[in-house]
């Protein structure tokens, strides 16, 4: 067996083991992407970056998979080295894989800040636009992160209504209904969260109590005589016609009565 050290503490390991190997063994998290027990390591993603002293006795960046084990090796998986390594070993794979969630979680839990995610948004404003003067509310707005651009939620001002999900041409502005609630958000930012209320005539789940709030106060300058009903707008029609069609025939049947 080989003695080596890792981050001061003493391991053994078996000849022609690599670095990696002896870590996962001993649960030592070094992260690593490229990395398969039964393959040939390649150093393909060179995340799994470590520090061991140079012929110079300086410490040196290297990577653990293919780094062997040899008696007396001392080992660190932390340091500044490293910490630049890994960071642009992040930077470029995520240059490959721009969307990968798994990438950024595991920069994350190495405590490394990969800066905001892409999020599919090309500034187009469109959402911006029909919010503040189309539908109302002035929900969202463009702000300066680190020199670019990105939309944001302005707090307390959605109303659910999901409009600007539905006009965003790239969908960076993501709408579920789950049970009989809607969520609206772009990125990892919420924009707005909120209860539907459901169809009196079909039992639907059809749109956020904050929204049918919203066109009440839009509408409260008309004379308001006609009974309320929470209809989608598909019974809405539906019985919309109907009364249309009653009247035509009511109409129709006094004309010949007389």
């Amino acid at each position: 067996m080989i003695n080596i050290t890792i981050d001061g503490e003493e391991y053994q390991a078996e000849e022609g083991m690599s670095v990696l190997d002896t870590a996962k063994k001993n649960n030592i998290a070094i992260p690593s992407l490229c990395y398969h027990p039964a393959l040939k390591p390649s150093g393909s993603c060179k995340l799994c970056a470590v520090e061991i002293p140079g012929k110079s006795g300086r410490q040196t960046a290297t990577l653990s998979c293919i780094l062997k084990v040899k008696e007396g090796l001392a080992v660190k998986t932390k340091g500044e080295s490293i910490t630049e390594a890994r960071t642009r070993a992040f930077h470029n794979l995520l240059g490959m894989a721009p969307q990968s969630e798994l990438i950024r979680n595991l920069a994350k839990s190495c405590g490394i800040d990969l800066g905001p995610p892409p999020d599919g948004c090309i500034r187009c404003r469109l959402c911006i636009q029909v919010c503040n003067d189309i539908v109302g509310p002035a929900a969202l707005k463009m702000e300066k992160r680190d020199g670019k651009n990105y939309v944001t939620p302005v707090e307390g001002r959605c109303i659910g209504c999901g409009t600007c999900a539905n006009i965003c041409p790239t969908k960076a502005i993501r709408m579920h209904d789950v049970e009989n609630v809607r969520t609206i958000s772009i990125r990892d930012e919420l924009i707005g969260r909120h209860p539907l209320e459901r169809c009196e005539g079909c039992g639907r789940l059809f749109e956020t109590t904050t929204f049918l709030k919203h066109i009440g106060n839009r509408t409260v300058k008309h004379p308001d005589v006609k009974e309320h009903h929470k209809y989608c707008p598909t019974c809405a029609k539906l019985f919309s016609d109907r009364i249309r069609s009653v009247h035509r025939h009511n109409r129709g049947g006094y004309g010949r009565g007389q």
